[in-house]
């Protein structure tokens, strides 16, 4: 039996709905997931209604796209309380700034002779907010390039024609407003960001104190090595392990949600991050 505690859905940048990646996810035998959706939790509720009667527990989860000392990391967040005010002040002014930036990158598209109107780009996100990958998949739609891939590398990427920046937390403020709402905080995909994980005490150094509680260290790219040093890491900073796949539906051709022949994630990870949310 397994977990994944990272997913995403069609109400960030995944191609399933909730209600389909439950149904992957059951169909996987999963005994809980959490969809991890970039700066909003909309896709909880969906997803908890899907799992009613199975034997699937759905995890309040989200992932924050922060910045710590120039540093761009990623920073997942679990069980906390939905309603909670900061926390959805918090949200709700990220996806201002993600509105603010699709309208800069539509104007210097259309400089650069692509034209993609705000209606068009509504009718692929459908649910949930949008960003980046939806204009990408209409750049795709439109001919304008020949892979998503491509897409981020010419126009959307940093350093793309048409890449405009967006407001992101600092990596204190995200931590700060997830324990306020009783979540635990965890750092993304280590090895991501810092691949020989040279920086990591150090990073761990500050970043702990700030209320920091575990590190993913179950992911698909993690080595055998880069895993035992996570695990190693956390054991001497007393933090919690978390684990997933990173699902994205067809957006990443060739993956899938945990299990099989992808990344396993232990099952008695659950019970100890609720331990620990619960010791506070």
């Amino acid at each position: 039996m397994a977990l994944d505690l990272h997913i995403h859905s069609t109400f960030s940048d995944g191609t399933m709905s909730p209600a389909e990646v439950v149904g992957l996810a059951s169909r996987k035998r999963l005994t809980a997931i959490a969809l991890t959706d970039h700066d909003t939790i909309d896709g909880f509720v969906p997803a908890q209604q899907a799992a009613a009667g199975l034997p699937l527990e759905v995890v309040a989860g989200l992932e924050f796209s922060v910045l710590h000392q120039g540093t761009s990391m990623h920073i997942l967040g679990y069980l906390m309380d939905i309603g909670h005010s900061d926390l959805n002040r918090m949200l709700a002014d990220l996806q201002k700034g993600r509105q603010e930036r699709n309208a800069k990158i539509l104007e210097r598209l259309r400089a650069l002779g692509v034209s993609i109107e705000e209606d068009e780009l509504r009718q692929v996100s459908v649910t949930g907010q949008t960003g980046r990958p939806h204009i990408a998949r209409l750049l795709l739609a439109k001919g304008a390039v020949g892979t998503m891939l491509q897409a981020f590398e010419k126009y959307l990427g940093r350093g793309g024609l048409a890449y405009a920046s967006r407001p992101v937390p600092t990596a204190e403020d995200a931590i700060a407003v997830l324990r306020a709402a009783g979540g635990l905080c965890v750092m993304a995909h280590p090895q991501q960001m810092d691949p020989d994980l040279s920086r990591l005490p150090a990073l761990l150094d500050i970043l702990v104190p700030m209320g920091l509680d575990g590190l993913e260290a179950y992911y698909p790219t993690h080595s055998s090595k880069a895993r035992r040093k996570i695990i190693a890491a956390a054991e001497h900073y007393g933090l919690v392990l978390t684990g997933g796949s990173d699902f994205h539906g067809d957006i990443r051709p060739g993956t899938t949600i945990a299990g099989g022949r992808n990344v396993h994630v232990p099952e008695e990870l659950l019970r100890i991050m609720k331990d620990r949310a619960a010791a506070r």
